[in-house]
């Protein structure tokens, strides 16, 4: 007669009992060693930096990670039932070679039934297998793009909060390529963390389960004067612990070659769109030859690190697959080999010891074999990291002080300094009330822009303090306008919402800034950056400026590529329509002044000039007379 592993009918309500236990043991076992790596190791307390609002925000994140622990534990349970049913398969098998030789016919018939028994529960836990398999697949991938979802949200807003998009620059050094880190990095670190975590557990069950099956199958074995109970264990756990501290060491500076991967490609990547948006200037200059030199040069540090990267692989791959996996399938055999030939072992338990055993040794090895992957993973974990520590930096520089005014606009004891700490503006104090309007002159680099950047609080070595109307009641006007990805309504009505203004009034107001013939192309997505002319792009900021309506406008050179008369009628256009806005330009040309009450010298190392343009100027004189200057003093 064939006697049974285990007691199969009995099977599916203990095992149904056993996965509950087991889970439980295996979500508290996960948490203690969660909390151990994110405490104890330096990717554990990046992961916690990054990750932490997303695990202490939503039960349901834990509810779907409560589950997926729960299905690993399941699907452990199929794989070791597995090789009790494959150990009964080849009992079955002896028996029947046994009674063929012996002519036994019943036993023939014992042995036939087992084998087909045997087979017929092979079937339900494949069918088993392959429900795990596809629910698996989903459950990993549910909770990645949530996950993925969160942590892109938190890393776009987080750059964007408090201008740290733009402020990052003034770091040292400043953050490399946040476009990759977003679109690439969370990507990887969402998937990778899933699929590594799962995997884990997973292996670790298997571990624990097939170490069970070892020391039921194990015997005593002598090795010298030394009698080592319990052989297989002992071999399994020393021959795998051993190979996986190797492989660690081996794959070691896989870590900083692949962080130095992702930074030479995005450099590269950041090249190509760089020349890609700069190809006009670049063929105006002829400098096709020194732009393809030097994307050979960083392509070229991309081959050059590639190549240490395949040596390390080699190196780890070599150890990982010829001293791990090759050796496994022969060590229990010569183990088990001779309680096999004395009787003390079937056929069917030696099959099942080698199974086990290599189970534990490829659970074992998953954790090396993962490692290169581990890598990369903590790669883009730490470029995610270290992008939360510039933003967060980003926004503690300082920056002036800024306060609300209803309709004009208040400075006091205003000061600018360039990036080395050189002042270029010192002790400016100003008040512009509705319809005031002042042009900044001064010769290049004395700090025209800068003052704007600092007004806007983009400027980290300013001091003093601004007042001005809060939200888009003050409109900044760069000399380069920006235009937004989408159809031409976006890019016109920009930073508005659409659906604040209406087809009619969009159409008017480009009517009104010369650029009639766009009104028919609104819902054409195009790259409008670089279908429209600069001059174009000037007069769409001029058209923002009447859509906006703000209370105080700064306007950078933004008339510098607008010939004289467009220049006049654009800021006659806006003195009709706004008539109270507050106007701030900076300008070269002489031929803006007769649009302004007054004019602001800038004449570098601090000081600085106000003075009348018009008679309508004499509020503003006042307010400077009131701060205690007069006209033609220098600010020092």
């Amino acid at each position: 007669m064939v006697q049974p592993s285990i007691d199969w009918p009995g099977e599916p309500l203990r095992s149904l009992v056993w996965t509950l236990q087991a889970w439980v043991i295996t979500f508290v076992v996960f948490l203690a060693v969660a909390v151990v790596v994110a405490r104890c190791t330096r990717w554990g307390q990046q992961f916690w930096r990054v990750n932490a609002p997303f695990f202490t925000g939503s039960w349901r994140t834990w509810a779907l990670l409560a589950f997926m622990l729960w299905h690993t534990v399941y699907s452990a349970r199929v794989v070791v039932i597995f090789t009790y049913q494959y150990a009964d398969l080849m009992n079955a098998v002896q028996v029947g070679a046994e009674a063929l030789a012996t002519h036994d016919a019943d036993k023939l018939d014992a042995a036939r039934h087992a084998f087909m028994t045997s087979f017929a529960i092979s079937g339900i836990l494949v069918l088993l297998t392959v429900i795990y398999t596809v629910v698996d697949l989903f459950l990993r991938r549910v909770f990645a793009i949530h996950w993925r979802v969160w942590l892109n949200t938190r890393l776009v807003d987080d750059w964007m909060a408090e201008d740290a998009f733009y402020r990052n620059r003034f770091l040292h050094p400043p953050v490399e390529n946040p476009d990759q880190r977003i679109q690439t990095d969370v990507e990887t670190v969402t998937t990778k963390s899933v699929d590594m975590s799962v995997g884990a557990v997973n292996k670790s069950l298997l571990i624990v389960m097939f170490t069970g099956v070892l020391w039921q199958l194990s015997g005593p074995l002598q090795l010298g004067g030394w009698v080592i109970p319990r052989a297989m264990v002992f071999v399994a756990f020393v021959f795998s612990i051993t190979v996986t501290l190797i492989a660690f060491w081996i794959g070691r500076p896989l870590v900083r070659l692949n962080f130095l991967n992702e930074r030479f490609s995005a450099s590269f990547r950041y090249a190509l769109v760089r020349l890609r948006d700069n190809a006009e200037r670049v063929a105006f200059y002829r400098g096709g030859e020194r732009e393809r030199q030097l994307l050979h040069s960083r392509f070229a540090e991309i081959i050059a690190n590639m190549w240490r990267i395949v040596f390390a692989q080699l190196r780890l791959g070599g150890w990982n697959r010829g001293v791990g996996d090759v050796t496994t399938g022969m060590i229990p055999y010569l183990v088990q080999a001779p309680r096999f030939f004395a009787g003390q072992l079937t056929l069917g338990g030696l099959l099942q010891t080698v199974a086990a055993f290599g189970n534990v040794c490829g659970a074992m090895s998953f954790f090396r074999d993962s490692y290169d992957e581990f890598t990369v993973y903590r790669a883009a974990l730490m470029r995610i990291d270290q992008m939360l520590a510039h933003d967060h930096r980003a926004r503690e520089l300082p920056r002036i002080s800024v306060g609300t005014a209803p309709d004009s606009l208040a400075l006091t004891d205003v000061g600018v300094s360039d990036l080395q700490g050189n002042p270029l503006i010192a002790d400016l104090t100003m008040v512009l009330t509705a319809g005031d309007s002042v042009v900044v002159k001064g010769p290049s680099g004395c700090g025209k822009t800068t003052l704007l950047r600092s007004l806007a609080e983009l400027w980290p070595q300013a001091t003093g303090l601004a007042r001005y109307p809060a939200g888009w009641a003050t409109l900044f006007l760069p000399q380069l306008p920006y235009l937004p990805l989408g159809d031409l309504r976006a890019a016109v009505v920009y930073p508005l919402p659409i659906a604040d203004v209406t087809d009619g009034e969009l159409r008017d107001t480009l009517r009104a800034v010369a650029l009639g013939h766009l009104t028919e192309r609104l819902d054409e997505e195009a790259d409008w950056a670089s279908v429209l002319s600069l001059g174009e792009q000037q007069r769409v900021s001029f058209a923002r400026v009447l859509l906006v309506r703000p209370r105080v406008v700064f306007l950078d050179e933004s008339t510098s590529a607008l010939d004289e008369g467009l220049e006049d009628a654009m800021y006659t256009l806006l003195r009709e329509r706004l008539p109270d806005c507050v106007v701030v330009s900076v300008g070269h040309r002489s031929t803006i002044d007769r649009h302004h009450r007054s004019r602001l010298q800038l004449t570098g190392g601090g000081r600085w000039e106000l003075s009348a343009l018009s008679r309508a100027a004499a509020p503003v004189m006042r307010a400077a007379r009131r701060a205690g200057y007069r006209d033609g003093d220098h600010g020092d």
